[in-house]
């Protein structure tokens, strides 16, 4: 298992952005799926964004398609998640996960993930 911290969250106003952050605090960060997941107050957790440690390709869900970004920094076992154009409904928990065995298709999944952090507040308005 790996340790997830996240930082970045935050108050912001409709149109504005904010970059989020989490670092794996180990060294087991490389060959994961990391996957950016946020759950509103009374709905379930809805995977955003997921990226393959190590260069690989982002994916986003189509409601953030455009406006989100997912990088990574591997020199600081961290991923980010770039958010720009944000809109009251983005307004959310963020949660950070990795595990090493996501199928491809299955990035937004929650149960396909083992580690989580502790969340980070958005808020949007």
């Amino acid at each position: 298992h790996v340790q997830l911290v996240e930082s970045g969250g935050g108050l912001v106003q409709p149109g504005g952005s904010l970059r989020l952050s989490c670092t794996v605090s180990n060294e087991r960060y490389k060959n994961r799926c990391m996957g950016w997941f946020r759950q509103a107050p009374g709905l379930e957790r809805e995977g955003v964004a997921a990226i393959y440690t190590g260069g690989g390709d982002a994916y986003y869900a189509d409601s953030v398609k455009g406006r989100f970004s997912m990088s990574e920094d591997n020199a600081k076992n961290t991923v980010y998640l770039q958010m720009d154009s944000l809109k009251p409904e983005d307004t959310a928990m963020y949660y950070c996960a990795a595990d090493p065995d996501v199928s491809r298709g299955f990035w937004f999944r929650p149960d396909q993930y083992a580690d989580w952090g502790q969340g980070t507040q958005v808020t949007v308005s």
